[in-house]
């Protein structure tokens, strides 16, 4: 393997730009249901911004959401976009996310990017991919 497809690991600070949420359910007992449209702005190794549908479902002491987002920027100096999909779920205060990016959604230079993990925290992606 060449240095070039080994795997990196990132740590890129984001901020949320738009979040337009619309309830579709909102039942007397259990956890309401909302869309969300979503425009973010990472900047770093990881350096353009995101844009994305979120689906939430959320309770008083839970909830979870699941993302599909398209990233347009450059990563590593690399130009182009992917497309990332992400959740994540919390239970209390217990809270764990998980993702990927979905394979041959790169385009550009970062065609044929795959991830090892993607995990999101408030403001912080950690990815590890190879490209």
């Amino acid at each position: 393997m060449t240095d070039q497809h080994q795997s990196r690991a990132v740590e890129v600070p984001f901020e949320v730009l738009e979040w337009d949420e619309s309830v579709y359910e909102e039942p007397a007992e259990g956890p309401r249901l909302s869309r969300v449209s979503i425009r973010k702005r990472y900047r770093g190794a990881l350096d353009g911004t995101g844009t994305g549908a979120v689906l939430t479902a959320g309770g008083t002491t839970g909830g979870g959401y699941v993302v599909s987002e398209r990233f347009e920027g450059a990563l590593d100096g690399h130009h182009g976009t992917f497309v990332l999909q992400h959740g994540g779920l919390a239970d209390g205060s217990e809270q764990r996310t998980y993702g990927t990016i979905v394979p041959t959604s790169g385009t550009g230079e970062l065609t044929g990017m795959a991830s090892r993990s993607v995990e999101f925290e408030h403001g912080l992606l950690r990815l590890e991919y190879v490209l």
